[in-house]
């Protein structure tokens, strides 16, 4: 590391010239990539003890051990040039870009007769990209819009002009089908297609309108020479044109070419939405985020976006529109800050998108933290109950009846540590016909897995029992049978000490009564048995309801049938008027009801 007066030193013998400059470690690591209009009062700037500096610059200070040097002709070049340099190195002290994503492009390739299609990798090899879209549909509408207006090929031969001279290629299906006019075979010539693929360009540039001036010319010059056919065809292109172009967002048909940046600081970072504007409608939209490493200013970090935004969608637009003045002197082009009028509206729209996307991050943020908060706690249950794998889904079980009457057992589901009440089941009891819980339990459990296996569906990590040794074993019967006693990890939980007992083990395991991992089971257990008294009250209320219908003379099978589906329990029959009761059986039904209950 060098002390400061080397450093002094090194920066007083750096040229009066623009450019940028880098900071490197001891082990020549690059720390910071930085611009100025002239590099040796920008860098001898650190080296002055100032005392206003902050903490994290003092700390980068301390760690330089060297610093580099680009001269470049003017600032322009430095500001992309640092852009650049950035991305390439991702220095620790610099501004991070977040936008990890893999955004889709329009390829024209670089050959004779080029294809056009999609790609998420640039390939330097003299092809034109157009993008990057942030909108696949956008994506798919282009292409769409293309393939629609011009037959292009979608081969791959080498379509030189020896190769095509020599018939080495053979007309394909997408000829046949009017999806290509052959070039292979020299059927359509190469001045014809690229005249096709220059006015793709203009459709990707936004230049929709210069297009259909051109197609409109064409159509007048066909038509005239009596080529009626190939002007319907023109004229078709023109249709599908305008339509694509009134589904752009239209801004104001005077605003031509401009770029639109607007900032939201949020805490340690920024939020930077770019639109581009071009022949009046909106043709691209991008958010990114920005994290602030130097407690950069929001001039710095503007300037950064703009710098990066313009070089990664290929901008010439001569004007842009920021929120506030940032120091961006660019030959030919003018930055506006607006204060009134469409290029306000504009500002203000860039400025709700940047708004929904700290929305947007904010829930992802949320819902990144209670995940972790998921797995921690599914971690802690796997250690607490001495399990191979984390159990992301828990299954528990629990039966009811009272002294035998109607007996109904249900499972609660549980994935990723929560309710999901969409996958929950109650089951009637089918095989047991006395009082006998553990028999109720061996019968539910069978059936729940013997389906499970069938419909070849997921099977749980960890089975729940609510009970103790006996409705474990009864439980344990049932996998055995389905030879999944080794598959799935079972516990029973007995209700007075929250004893927990398992197949392994012929003593309880007890869990810190605060501790996470006993709240999980007895939520999975109060879900269980919540579950099973409903259905057990509905069942038995049903059954009250049907014996007390078929008291009253004169009320059918099928109509106390009809009465149970419709009203569920007896209290609402009672408080039925003539009307409700009428909905559901005839009038001289409802008339004996009512009068039954009424009188009574």
């Amino acid at each position: 590391m060098m002390n400061t007066d080397e450093l002094k030193y090194s920066s007083s013998i750096i040229p009066d010239l623009p450019g940028v400059y880098l900071f490197s470690d001891n082990s020549g690591k690059i720390l910071y990539i930085g611009k100025a209009k002239n590099l040796r009062k920008r860098v001898s700037s650190y080296f002055q003890g100032k005392k206003n500096q902050n903490n994290k610059i003092n700390i980068l200070l301390k760690k330089i051990a060297k610093i580099n040097h680009f001269v470049v002709e003017n600032e322009t070049d430095a500001l992309l040039l640092e852009n650049n340099l950035i991305k390439k190195h991702q220095p620790k002290y610099n501004i991070l870009l977040k936008d990890d994503k893999t955004y889709p492009w329009i390829c024209i390739k670089n050959e004779s007769f080029p294809r056009i299609f999609l790609t998420r990798k640039i390939v330097k090899d003299g092809s034109e990209y157009f993008g990057p879209y942030t909108s696949m549909h956008m994506v798919k509408t282009l292409l769409e819009l293309i393939r629609q207006s011009y037959q292009l090929r979608t081969c791959n031969y080498h379509l030189t002009e020896k190769n095509i001279h020599d018939a080495r290629f053979k007309l394909c299906l997408e000829y046949h089908i009017g999806n290509c006019k052959g070039p292979c075979e020299g059927i359509q010539s190469e001045w014809e297609y690229n005249e096709s693929v220059l006015q793709i360009k203009e459709i990707l540039k936004g230049n929709t309108r210069q297009v259909v001036d051109i197609l409109k010319r064409r159509m007048l010059e066909l038509s005239t020479n009596l080529r009626f056919e190939e002007a319907d065809y023109t004229k078709q292109k023109i249709v599908l044109l305008n339509k694509f172009k009134s589904k752009s967002t239209i801004v104001n048909t005077k605003i031509d070419n401009l770029d639109v940046f607007s900032f939201l600081d949020d805490r340690g970072s920024a939020i930077v939405n770019f639109i581009k504007i071009s022949n009046g409608a909106i043709i691209q939209s991008h958010t990114i985020e920005l994290i602030r490493k130097l407690e950069e200013s929001k001039n710095e970090l503007l300037l950064f976006a703009v710098i990066d935004l313009r070089n990664r969608f290929n901008s010439n637009a001569k004007e842009i529109i920021v929120p506030f003045k940032i120091d961006l002197n660019i030959k030919n082009i003018k930055v506006t800050v607006p204060q009134k009028g469409d290029k306000l509206k504009l500002l203000q729209l860039s400025s709700r998108n940047a708004g929904f996307h700290k929305i947007e991050k904010e829930k992802r943020e949320s819902a990144l933290s209670a995940r972790k908060q998921e797995n921690r706690l599914l971690n802690q249950l796997k250690e607490d109950l001495r399990l191979k794998e984390i159990p992301y889904h828990i299954e528990c079980f629990d039966n009811s009846n009272v002294q035998g009457k109607f007996p109904v057992a249900a499972c609660a589901v549980f994935i990723n540590g929560k309710a999901k009440k969409s996958e929950y089941r109650y089951y009637n009891i089918k095989t047991v016909d006395k009082p006998n819980d553990f028999a109720s339990m061996e019968e539910v459990v069978f059936r729940r897995y013997h389906r499970l296996l069938e419909e070849k569906k997921g099977l749980p990590q960890l089975i729940v029992i609510d009970g103790g040794k006996g409705q474990l074993n009864a439980a344990l019967n049932s996998l055995g049978k389905l030879n999944l006693n080794q598959t799935i990890n079972v516990i029973a939980v007995a209700k007075k000490l929250e004893k927990i007992f398992s197949k392994n083990d012929p003593l309880p395991l007890f869990i810190n009564k605060n501790s996470s991992s006993l709240k999980i089971i007895q939520h999975l257990r109060n879900e269980a048995h919540r579950f099973a008294i409903n259905f057990h009250r509905n069942k038995r209320e049903k059954s009250l309801l049907k014996t007390e219908l078929e008291q009253i003379p004169g009320v059918g099978q099928i109509s106390v049938d009809k009465l149970i589906k419709h009203f569920q329990i007896l209290e609402n029959v009672i408080s039925a008027n003539m009307d409700e009761l009428n909905e559901v059986v005839d009038k001289r039904k409802a008339a004996i009801i009512w009068e039954y209950y009424h009188k009574k």
